[in-house]
Formats: C-alpha cells, structure tokens, sequence
C-alpha cells in the first residue's frame, strides 16, 4: 500500500512551491496553462462538425456564427467592456478607415466557414497542414512585406516546408486547396488587422457584428426548417451554445496567453492546436492519410523543427541578455 500524503502537507507544498516562486516563473505558468487550454478547445471545436450532424459544415458554420455573436456580446457585457471596444470603432471617421476595418473580414468567415465545413467532406488533414504551415507563411510574409531579416534556421524552415510542399504537389499533380487558402490568406488577414491597430477582441466583435444579419437572413428565409431542427432539440440547443461560448473562452485564453507569454513561446505553444487537429482528422474524423504523404509532410514537420528551435534559441538570448518578455494573437 503506498504511503499516502496528507492532504494539508500537499497542499501545503504546492503553496510553497508557488510563494517561493518568482512573479516571472508563475506568470509563465499561467501562460503556458492558458495556451493549453486554448488549443485544445480550438481542438475540440473541430469536432462539432461531427456532433452536430446531420447539419451540414455550412449550416454548423451559420450556427457558430450567431452562438459566438451572442457569447461574445454577454462576456463583454458582463466584463463591462463593450463600450471600450465600441470606443475604438468609434474612432473610425473617414470611409477609407472603415475600408481598411472591413477588407480582411471576408477572410475571417471563410476561415471559420472552413473549420466546419472540412472534417465532414474529408479535408480535415488538409486544413491541420494549413495551421502547421502558418507560422512559416507568417515568417515569409514578415521578410517579404516588413523586411524582417530571417535567421539561418529561420531560412531552413521555409526551405525545407516549400520542398515539402513541392514533393506533394508532384505526388498528387495538385495541392489542396483548403491548405493552401489556410495559410495563404491568414496571414494576410492578421498582418492587416496588426497594421491597423485593431484588437483580436475588436475585430471579432466587428466581424460577427457584420455577419448576423446575414446568419439570421439564412436561418429565417433560406433554411427555415434548419432552424425548427434546431430549436425544437433540447440537445442540438445545448450544443450550439456551447460552441459559441467555447469559441469565445478560446479566443480570450488564447489572447491573454498572447500577452503573457513570451512569443517565441507562445508561437511553440501555437503548434499544439494543428497537432489536435491532426490527430483528430486520421482517428476520430476517418480522414485517409497514405504512406507517400510520410515524405512530403515529413519534410514540412522538418521545417518546424527548425522553426521551434530558432524560437528556444532566441529565449536563451533574451535570458542572456536580461530582455524584457515581448507581447504577442488568432482565431479557429
């Protein structure tokens, strides 16, 4: 029979450990903890899909839509910060800023239009390929459109992903288009909203803001019978609400972990969610994953590798150097 420890002497210990901790290593704590659990609720909104058939990826889509536009209003109301976020969109005067406001959220929908639609019409290993290669199309675009200078590794990630991108095209005579538009158009899309100075918060609210008159439209006059389903199910009722509200306490771990973490931490810690993705799609979700596909995506985690090890490069430098953390933010 183990020896068992008494309950105060645990509790006791943990206590301590923590007091004697310094305030760096328990916000990292804390950070690293929020950025788990952010991916892997981004993780387990993959499945929905699947929870919520027989609605199609579409009409879960239009669903997560309206539920996330609610959740997030009721949070905000109830942190008491709506008015800040209408604030800043207040602030907008000329057409040109509103141009600007609203040119990257088409992208935003067809994002999360796809994250519902793919692991119910067999694209769920293609769009977990698209967050994998993400951050590498990010380091591109960072060199390619700010001039930002890529480190040795930094170059032989985007070297060894864009042969494996190379080596799959040439298997296959094509590429999927879902992992292409993933990591194509995300980035524009966060570039756009960095430039503009907009919060992640701010922009969801303006985006779905946007959205609900044509989720309503959709469910009133086109698929009326779709929301009968739906509202005459005490179950499907549950779940639509809990996708919405596990969309927004996503989003808001994933953002404070965002302004914790260091981002070279944070950035490591962002791969956890394509990983579930992944994994996800070749068990639970049945997607087909063939051995010649070992080579060509062998080569892309490579890359990542790479990628990973510039980033805990440049955390010893910063501890080196005594640099103070940098703050760092997405959606699924």
């Amino acid at each position: 029979m183990s020896k068992q420890i008494p309950e105060t002497k645990a509790n006791s210990s943990v206590a301590s450990f923590w007091t004697a901790s310094d305030d760096q290593q328990r916000t990292m704590i804390l950070g690293v903890l929020l950025a788990v659990i952010s991916n892997f609720l981004f993780g387990a909104l993959y499945f929905y899909s699947n929870l919520l058939q027989p609605l199609t990826g579409t009409q879960v889509f239009i669903w997560r839509m309206l539920s996330m536009w609610v959740a997030l209003i009721g949070f905000l109301v109830i942190r008491g910060r709506l008015g800040y976020h209408l604030n800043i969109i207040g602030q907008l005067k000329t057409p040109k800023q509103w141009a600007w406001l609203l040119l990257p959220t088409p992208i935003f929908f067809s994002q999360l239009w796809l994250f519902m639609w793919a692991p119910v019409n067999g694209q769920g290993v293609q769009v977990a390929m698209g967050y994998f290669l993400f951050p590498l199309m990010m380091v591109l675009f960072g060199y390619l459109f700010f001039g930002e200078r890529l480190s040795k590794l930094q170059w032989l990630a985007v070297g060894f992903a864009m042969i494996g991108i190379g080596m799959e095209i040439a298997r296959t005579q094509s590429v999927s288009w879902a992992t292409l538009w993933v990591c194509g158009t995300y980035p524009i899309y966060y570039i756009m909203r960095r430039l503009q100075g907009i919060t992640a918060m701010t922009g969801m609210l303006v985006d779905l803001t946007l959205f609900l008159p044509i989720a309503l439209a959709y469910l009133l006059f086109i698929a009326p019978e779709n929301l009968a389903f739906v509202s005459g199910s005490g179950l499907y009722m549950l779940l639509v609400a809990s996708l919405g509200i596990l969309s927004v306490v996503a989003l808001k771990t994933n953002i404070d972990a965002s302004q914790i973490l260091p981002v070279n931490v944070f950035g490591m810690l962002s791969y956890l969610e394509p990983v579930f993705l992944f994994f996800l799609a070749i068990t639970v979700l049945g997607d087909s994953f063939e051995p010649g596909m070992l080579y060509s995506y062998g080569l892309i985690w490579i890359g990542i590798m790479f990628l990973i090890a510039h980033g805990i490069r440049q955390i010893r430098a910063n501890r080196r150097n005594k640099k103070p953390w940098m703050k760092g933010a997405r959606v699924s």
